[in-house]
C-alpha cells in the first residue's frame, strides 16, 4: 500500500515519585493525584504510517509491529484503544495505519513501559492530526492533547510527555491540575533535581505476574484504600515543597514511603500478590544500610515491578557508581542496569 504521510516519535518512561494506584468511575481517572520524574534513556520510539485503505468502510485498518515483529496482542489492545478515540482522530477512518515500535528497555518489567509506549503513540497521532488539519495548537494545548490520550490507553502515559517532571490528577495542592491530562511541573523544580540521576538496577526482566491494570482495580475492595488516598495528598502536599526548596532527605523519605506502600497495596489486595523479589529485597536493605553509613542522598523507588530505581544527585555519581559496581550488580539478573536520569521529554525524530 501507497504511504501517505508517516511521523516518527520517541517518547519517554517516567517513574513516579507519588504513585498512582487506583481509579475512579470514568476512564482512566486517578482514585489520587501523583508526580513523577519524566526519564531520559528509558523510551518508546514509534511511527506511523498512513496509507491508503485497502478497503472501503468504517473498520480501522491497522498493522502492528514491535521490534520488527508482527505482535498480534499488542494489535487488538491498539484496535480497543482506537476504537474508544476515533471520533476526536478522523485519520483512523480514512487511512490505514502502520505502526512500528521499539522500546530501549525490558516489556512489562516493572518500568512503564505502557507510559512511554502509550505517550509515543498519542503524540504522533495527535501529529499527524494536526498536519492534516493544516491547524497548529500552540505548544501548551498540543501536549495537553497528547496527555489527554495517552492518558485513556495508558494512565500514567499522561504523565510522560513533559519534560523533567509532571503532575497528574486533580488536587487543591497544585494550581491547574487536572484528572483529565497531566501538567508540567518543572518551573516550580529546584536546579538540584533537575539533573537527578536514576539508577535502574533490574532485579528480573521478566514479564509481571499480575498487570498494572488488574493491581488497580484491585484497590476497589482493598482495605486500606481510603487511608492510601488521603496519604498520597499529604504526601504529594509535602513533596512539592521538598522539589520547590531542594530539601532531600524530605523527598527521599516520602520517595521510599510510596514505594513501600505501593508494594503493600498489592499485599493486602484480594487476590493478594508480590511483584518484589528477594533480589529487591536485598538491595533495598544495602542501599539503606549505605546511607546510613555514608549519609550520602541515596534513596529508591520502585513501581509495579521488581526493579528499584535508585535516586541521587548528579554530584554524588562517583561514590553512588561504585557502590552499584561493589554491592548491587551482583543483586542485578545477569548484572544488568540501565543509567538513567531526569530527561527533556518526548523528541520528534526526523
Amino acid at each position: 500500500m501507497k504511504e501517505l504521510k508517516k511521523t516518527t516519535w520517541r517518547s519517554p518512561s517516567n517513574i513516579a515519585l507519588v504513585k498512582y494506584w487506583g481509579k475512579k468511575s470514568g476512564v482512566q481517572i486517578p482514585a489520587n493525584p501523583s508526580i513523577s520524574f519524566t526519564l531520559e534513556n528509558c523510551y518508546s520510539e514509534t511511527t506511523v504510517s498512513l496509507l491508503e485503505k485497502e478497503k472501503k468502510g468504517k473498520d480501522i485498518e491497522l498493522r502492528f509491529y514491535f521490534d520488527g515483529k508482527a505482535n498480534m496482542a499488542f494489535q487488538l489492545k491498539m484496535l480497543k484503544f482506537f476504537e474508544s478515540i476515533r471520533k476526536d482522530f478522523p485519520l483512523l477512518n480514512e487511512y490505514g495505519l502502520l505502526i512500528h515500535s521499539t522500546n530501549s528497555f525490558p516489556h512489562s518489567s516493572g518500568i512503564a513501559s505502557s507510559a512511554s509506549a502509550m505517550s509515543a503513540l498519542a503524540i504522533s497521532l495527535c501529529d499527524l492530526q494536526q498536519q492534516l488539519g493544516n491547524k497548529k495548537l500552540s505548544d501548551e494545548k498540543f501536549l495537553h492533547r497528547a496527555s489527554h490520550f495517552a492518558r485513556l490507553g495508558s494512565g500514567s502515559a499522561a504523565r510522560s510527555v513533559y519534560p523533567l517532571i509532571s503532575q497528574w490528577g486533580k488536587t487543591s495542592t497544585v494550581r491547574g491540575s487536572s484528572d483529565e491530562f497531566a501538567i508540567p511541573f518543572e518551573k516550580n523544580l529546584h536546579k538540584i533535581f533537575q539533573t537527578y540521576q536514576n539508577t535502574i538496577l533490574i532485579a528480573s526482566s521478566a514479564e509481571k505476574k499480575v498487570s498494572s491494570r488488574v493491581g488497580h482495580s484491585l484497590m476497589k475492595t482493598n482495605p486500606f484504600a481510603k487511608t492510601r488516598y488521603a496519604q498520597a495528598e499529604k504526601n504529594l502536599k509535602e513533596i512539592i515543597g521538598a522539589l520547590k526548596t531542594g530539601d532531600l532527605e524530605k523527598f527521599g523519605a516520602i520517595t521510599e514511603e510510596e514505594a513501600m506502600t505501593l508494594h503493600a497495596l498489592m499485599m493486602c489486595s484480594t487476590p493478594s500478590f508480590v511483584l518484589m523479589s528477594p533480589s529487591t529485597l536485598a538491595m533495598i536493605d544495602r542501599i539503606r544500610n549505605y546511607r546510613e553509613e555514608t549519609k550520602l542522598p541515596v534513596y529508591f523507588t520502585l513501581d509495579a515491578g521488581p526493579n528499584i530505581h535508585l535516586l541521587y544527585p548528579k554530584d554524588v555519581s562517583k561514590q553512588v557508581s561504585g557502590f552499584v559496581a561493589a554491592e548491587l550488580t551482583e543483586l542485578c539478573e545477569n548484572g544488568r542496569m540501565i543509567l538513567d536520569k531526569v530527561g527533556k521529554g518526548p523528541k520528534k525524530i526526523k
